[in-house]
């Protein structure tokens, strides 16, 4: 055994050394290990994002050239700091911020140094790059917004940072990511995939050539375009109709999910964050705590749906047979329940059936149908569990699974969310208010939109998206099959009936248009907020639901204005003409729109800021625009209803 101990140990000093030779030859001259090896530098070529279209394929974001000076700050010699800064125009403290912080994340990695250069200071500092070793200017594509709408719906682009590089290793310092908006919802899509080159450097590490003769080298992927469901001129009506004012609107298409309009008041122009101002226009967008406009209220403004909800209990109550639709509740101006009394607008001793209820929105038929609801069984507790289980069916109290970038989930109570206030006993007068859209449910404008078009479809809708078509690729199942409500369909009829009579002689008589069959649902919500911890009542929220037409509903649509006092006065009429902008493609009731256009609740909005005493639910007048804006808004106007030739 001794003789061939020898033997063996040369046998086995050889098949290390091989190993190793093969280690080193093979494995780590992969494309994997050349990330790691400081003889080679490594240049990314960004490729350019895809377009986006709206559904009419009108161009909305395409891409323009943007130059960013890099910096390797271990190849950095001493330079003219003076010349430099002033070449790409900083100064000196700004200069050595951003280098510690480049040679903070990586003294071997390129970092962004300064961004977005125009192309006139490109063409002058790329005649003088060669003074400042470790410095070179890398090309990219920045967003260009072919419009100033849609804000909210589009997003941004922006600077990924720390969190985002150690969850995703394709991303490097410097490198652009969707924000918001389509940007980010679909971000993977838009952005493609870097190309990169390995170069070759001595030992006085300067560039000879393409490493392997560029055998690693891949060349970029240009990102895939996309078409949203956005109609950019319906969107762009929807938030000139909302100038001066503050909510959300969302219109739907019933037979697709497809989203119309996504309108978040107030907005912004998408172009303001774009290029070497994006900072600073961020951070003044993000600091204004009371106008918001970055939080898109359309899809995570939360709020009490109000009598639109009412929709909801009549429809709970066919199913769960406690109401026929004929059978009748008298009003007298009010429910009244123990030592209380929930009023109501009706005339006293007005019978309301469930049409009739629903038109004169009457609070006493609808407190009386929840109560009915809970108390079918002689058990409010599960009543209240029915109850919610049908309402959730069309959405609400959840995420709808979409693919918008924010949302809420709303709150639609069961009896899990009462057992802490109420552990022991529960009646259904305990949450009374349910019976009217108020107390704990609360909802957003999408889900009150989507509802709209569940009813319209007569027991089912399709998940509401953003997304029409993507380059190449078919939707996810999710956007194309039907979601089924509780309620079967033959109960949907009398509370369409109800809603058309709303139109028709109830209470947005007098928001109808001509030739087109709508049906809607107007909603007044209590508005409290706290000043100097005081709770404090403001002017009503105006809330507004409806669909059309009657029976092929092409588009359905909830609107939410904050302290717009009652349903028709401002939500209403923003609705009404919405959808004769999308079916007509023209507008008649101009009276509506100038009525619009010229008043604003800005002064609402300043109440609570003001210091001052003031009254609730508008006062007894409404502010009028100045001239300048009105006619600056009259312009836009025209401009948006020109026919396109």
């Amino acid at each position: 055994m001794r003789q061939f101990l020898l033997f063996i140990t040369i046998i086995a000093v050889g098949l290390l050394f091989i190993s190793r030779l093969f280690y080193l030859q093979v494995y780590t001259s992969s494309a994997h290990n050349l990330f790691e090896d400081n003889a080679i530098r490594k240049v990314y070529d960004y490729p350019k994002r895809g377009f986006v279209y709206d559904r009419n394929g009108e161009l909305l974001v395409a891409n323009q050239p943007s130059y960013d000076v890099m910096v390797i700050p271990r190849e950095v010699e001493p330079l003219d700091t003076l010349e430099f800064c002033s070449l790409l125009k900083i100064d000196k403290e700004k200069f050595i911020k951003t280098y510690k912080k480049a040679r903070h994340y990586s003294p071997r990695l390129p970092s962004v140094f300064v961004s977005h250069l125009s192309k006139e200071d490109y063409a002058v500092l790329q005649e003088k790059m060669r003074k400042f070793r470790g410095f070179y200017i890398q090309k990219r594509s920045l967003r260009n917004y072919e419009t100033t709408i849609g804000a909210n719906v589009l997003g941004d682009i922006g600077e990924v940072n720390n969190r985002i590089i150690k969850k995703d290793p394709y991303y490097r310092m410097g490198d652009l990511i969707g924000k918001q908006g389509i940007e980010a919802s679909y971000e993977k899509t838009l952005r493609g995939v870097k190309g990169i080159k390995f170069i070759q450097k001595d030992r006085f590490n300067r560039n000879i050539g393409p490493y392997k003769d560029g055998k690693f080298d891949t060349i970029p992927v240009q990102g895939k375009d996309i078409t949203i469901t956005i109609d950019a001129q319906l969107q762009a009506y929807g938030e000139l109709l909302m100038k001066n004012k503050r909510g959300g609107v969302i219109a739907i298409e019933p037979s697709s999910g497809e989203i119309l309009a996504m309108v978040a008041a107030p907005t912004y122009d998408p172009n303001i964050l774009v290029g070497r101002d994006r900072s600073k226009n961020f951070t003044k967008l993000y600091n204004d705590s009371i106008a918001k406009p970055l939080f898109n209220r359309s899809l995570q403004g939360v709020y009490e749906p109000g009598s639109p909800f009412k929709l909801m209990n009549a429809l709970i109550a066919l199913q769960e047979n406690v109401m026929s639709p004929n059978e009748t509740v008298t009003c007298y101006q009010g429910y009244r329940y123990g030592n209380r009394i929930m009023k109501c607008h009706c005339n006293y001793g007005t019978r309301n059936d469930m049409i009739g209820g629903i038109q004169r929105s009457c609070n006493a038929y609808f407190a009386t149908t929840y109560r009915k609801i809970l108390d079918k069984n002689g058990n409010a507790s599960d009543g209240i569990n029915v109850w919610s289980k049908h309402a959730k069916s069309f959405g609400l109290g959840q995420f709808l699974n979409n693919d918008l970038y924010v949302g809420q989930k709303g709150r639609i109570p069961d009896r899990d969310y009462y057992k802490f206030i109420y552990p022991k006993t529960f009646y259904s007068t305990y949450t009374i208010s349910n019976a009217i859209g108020q107390g704990e449910v609360a909802t957003t404008p999408i889900q009150l939109a989507n509802m709209a078009a569940g009813i319209a479809n007569r027991g089912y809708y399709y998940t509401p998206h953003i997304i029409k078509h993507i380059e190449g690729e078919t939707l996810p199942e999710q956007f194309t099959k039907p979601k089924y409500t509780t309620i079967d369909k033959r109960h949907f009829e009398p509370v369409i009936d109800g809603m058309y009579e709303v139109y028709k002689k109830g209470t947005a008589a007098s928001l109808q248009v001509k030739d087109i069959d709508i049906c809607g649902k107007t909603g007044t919500v209590e508005n409290f907020v706290k000043i100097d911890s005081v709770k404090t009542q403001l002017t009503d929220h105006s809330i507004f639901l409806a669909f059309a037409p009657k029976d092929d509903p092409k588009i359905a649509i909830a609107v939410f204005v904050e302290n717009g006092y009652w349903g028709s006065r401002f939500a209403g009429k923003v609705a009404s003409l919405m959808i004769e902008r999308h079916i007509k493609g023209y507008i008649t009731r101009t009276d509506l729109e100038e009525w619009l256009i010229k008043h604003s609740l800005e002064d609402e909005y300043a109440k609570p800021y003001s210091g001052k005493p003031f009254r609730i639910n508008g006062g007894t007048t409404l502010q009028i625009v100045e001239e300048k804006e009105y006619f600056k808004l009259k312009k836009e106007l025209n401009k948006i209803n020109k026919p396109k030739s």
